[in-house]
């Protein structure tokens, strides 16, 4: 039974069988055929055993790791490593299949592969998961056949695990060269112009050809007898906070991820840029109720809190309550702040029903309310339409696309900033705003 239990018979066995019958059955009509046919019976038995030697004979002939990474990034391709070695004294062809964690649905993985004798090979795949949480890996098995490939072994490692998928921390590395230093002009992908002077003063310098007049110190000239001015600096240490709304109207997903998930993503790199700009990040979310709070500090630990509170950011898509955000915000922000709220609303109405709230925020608050474009409306756009029904879903994909500036501008008439952006590029988006902001010295 310990020899049954791996052995798997291969395809080529029943080609060839089948091969066989057919020679049987044509011998009917052409008798030499016969003779030729019982040969190839007695040729796919002696193939069989032998191959069967070959494969059988010995212990531990195939071993095998796989590597897991401590945690995966959502929304982005993480690799998995495999390791196998081979001890047997010939070439063994491989077939590998990992039992990858359920939620990726892959329910035909498998992985080939050519081991020549007495060496060892490593495999990389690629998993990209599109929601957080703990990802179980079962085991991994390894089929493993010669050159003559009428049967296989099974190898069977129990290289089970589990990793967490975090919010996508590869985009930090990815954005790091946003992290620039404070003289530069160049934010995010485009060049950004600086307007005005903020009031964190940094010293006072001789003058220099160039210098803004407006900046002359009158009391250093006179007693340097001459012209000195003050130098200013972005001002720093300022409170900045990501506002996640966890209600239904986040649930909407586009490229495997929900909007939900994008806004997490791009809260954590915001956050990472604000404490590299020297300001105060912090997160918290809301939906029937005020959660998540992470309070805005600028320390060594912050990112890992909010790292951790984003991961266990969870959600029944409940309706979202507003009123409810703008009292905590009341009660705990008691510092002036810059307000990323990632939301969505999908006509103008929606927005009105909210519209009171976000203008009570905006009064003590630099608020900058983010929401989506639907991009699945695109296709019905730019369409020709040629029937009846196609003009009318083209009309009304064009009214939920007007509605959407409709919005943009309503919140403008109140002060309230506002970013239009589509899923993938909410993250530069949302960057670009915010060092916007911190060179027009808004805050």
């Amino acid at each position: 039974m310990k020899l049954i239990k791996p052995l798997y018979i291969q395809p080529r066995f029943f080609y060839v069988g089948i091969g066989i019958v057919v020679l049987f059955s044509l011998s009917y009509f052409i008798p030499i055929l016969f003779n030729i046919a019982q040969l190839s019976i007695l040729a796919l038995i002696v193939l069989f055993i032998l191959d069967f030697l070959i494969v059988f004979i010995g212990k531990n002939n195939i071993e095998a790791a796989r590597l897991l990474p401590d945690k995966f990034s959502n929304g982005d391709n993480n690799s998995v490593e495999l390791y196998i070695n081979n001890n047997y004294p010939i070439s063994i062809s491989l077939e590998i299949i990992d039992e990858i964690p359920e939620q990726f649905q892959m329910r035909d993985f498998k992985l080939k592969a050519a081991v020549p004798p007495k060496t060892s090979k490593s495999l990389t795949y690629y998993l990209k998961p599109t929601e957080r949480g703990e990802y179980h890996f079962g085991h991994l098995n390894i089929y493993a056949a010669s050159v003559i490939n009428l049967v296989a072994k099974r190898y069977t490692f129990n290289q089970g695990g589990m990793v967490p998928t975090y919010p996508s921390f590869k985009q930090l590395k990815k954005f790091e060269l946003l992290n620039i230093n404070q003289n530069s002009l160049d934010y995010g992908i485009k060049k950004v112009r600086r307007l005005g002077h903020t009031m964190e003063f940094e010293q006072i310098k001789e003058y220099v050809l160039g210098d803004d007049l407006r900046t002359i110190n009158w009391k250093a000239t006179a007693k340097k007898n001459q012209l000195m001015v003050n130098q200013f600096q972005d001002e720093k240490s300022q409170p900045v906070y990501s506002i996640i709304d966890k209600g239904r109207v986040m649930k909407m997903p586009f490229n495997g991820l929900s909007l939900l998930d994008y806004s997490i993503n791009a809260s954590l790199v915001i956050s990472s840029i604000a404490l590299k700009k020297h300001d105060k990040a912090g997160v918290l979310s809301f939906s029937k109720k005020v959660d998540n709070m992470i309070v805005a500090q600028r320390r060594n630990s912050q990112m890992q809190l909010i790292l951790e509170a984003l991961y266990n950011m969870k959600t029944d898509f409940f309706e979202s309550d507003f009123s409810r955000l703008y009292g905590s915000i009341k009660r705990q922000l008691n510092h002036r702040s810059l307000i990323l709220l990632y939301t969505n609303f999908e006509t103008l109405g929606g927005l009105e029903r909210q519209l009171p709230y976000l203008k009570a925020i905006a009064k003590s608050h630099l608020l900058v309310v983010i929401f989506f474009k639907n991009t699945e409306l695109n296709s019905l756009i730019n369409d020709k339409a040629k029937t009846i029904q196609q003009v009318y879903d083209k009309v009304i994909a064009e009214k939920f696309a007007f509605e959407k500036r409709l919005i943009v501008n309503e919140l403008k008439k109140y002060g309230i900033y506002s970013i239009l952006t589509t899923p993938e590029n909410l993250t530069i988006d949302t960057i670009n705003k915010y060092l916007e902001i911190k060179s027009r010295g808004l805050l």
